[in-house]
């Protein structure tokens, strides 16, 4: 019976085994040989091994520590503001929601734009020359800071992040608030406790799990950002809003330097690889207490 078990759960691993091999082991073993190897787009089926140099020259590289500084402040600041936010919006509509749940459509709707469409939306908006807010504060304040100039852009950038995935944060707030048991809060109301004590001691403890989860999410999402810092602003002035995400695109379209963007690009997937782990580590480490 044992040996049938057995036999019947690799059978249904067999499919989702097969897609991870075609779809991202070859894949992941072609970056692997390019990113010690000296590549160009003239030798590209043809790369020749040449060691761990390109490693070297990314981990030295200058610019690729302020991407990666860049990345990490934006994913953590982003991913604390939109679950603070939907935090709060998830709790506060959650009464008025539950009446009238039409209304989360229009809740819903930036994450149906795509980022890149986000991105130069409001670039033709705040554009110092041509956008009609720098305008309208210039007519109506004498004055209109550059919202996309070195000293604006990366709070510009968090603004817009943060505006456009909120709304999935909030999601996931609202479906986790409304699934605590309300003869839970009952109970607790009976007892005689406040709501801020309800909320801090009861809900947010039950809520915990998809808290953790949804920051995770958004702070991967806003590490390796791309589209709407391509089209807001790109790299920036002297490389201020360059992602990690950016300076992989710039090494491999812009410098022609493949082996050298593919390494960077190993380089995140091992990092993220080692986030993941991590987050699996504690979950299990939860499950067992």
């Amino acid at each position: 019976m044992a040996i049938v078990k057995r036999a019947e759960g690799r059978a249904y691993l067999a499919p989702l085994v097969a897609f991870l091999l075609l779809f991202l082991g070859f894949p992941s073993l072609v970056n692997l040989i390019y990113s010690v190897s000296t590549v160009s787009f003239e030798n590209l089926r043809n790369p020749s091994l040449s060691g761990l140099g390109n490693y070297g020259s990314v981990l030295v590289d200058r610019e690729f520590w302020q991407a990666v500084s860049f990345s990490m402040r934006f994913g953590i600041l982003t991913a604390l503001a939109e679950c603070l936010i939907g935090l709060f919006l998830a709790v506060f509509l959650a009464p008025l929601l539950l009446k009238r749940s039409f209304l989360m459509a229009p809740l819903m709707l930036p994450l149906m734009v795509a980022p890149a469409m986000i991105g130069l939306m409001y670039r033709l908006v705040l554009h110092e020359f041509a956008g009609p807010v720098p305008y309208y504060l210039f007519l109506w304040f004498g004055d209109s800071p550059a919202f996309l100039d070195i000293n604006n852009a990366f709070r510009t950038l968090l603004v817009v992040e943060t505006l456009q995935w909120t709304p999935f944060a909030f999601l996931l707030f609202y479906m986790a608030y409304v699934a605590i048991p309300l003869d839970v809060r009952e109970a607790a109301s009976l007892d005689g406790a406040p709501w801020y004590k309800i909320l801090w001691w009861i809900e947010l403890p039950l809520m915990l799990p998809t808290l953790v989860i949804a920051f995770f999410i958004r702070f991967i999402d806003g590490f390796r950002v791309f589209d709407n810092v391509y089209a807001l602003t790109g790299s920036g002035a002297g490389g201020s809003t360059t992602s990690l995400s950016i300076y992989i695109y710039q090494a491999f379209f812009k410098e022609g330097a493949i082996g050298k963007a593919v390494a960077a690009s190993v380089v995140l997937f091992v990092a993220s690889l080692a986030v993941l782990y991590g987050l699996n580590w504690l979950a299990g480490r939860r499950r067992t207490k």
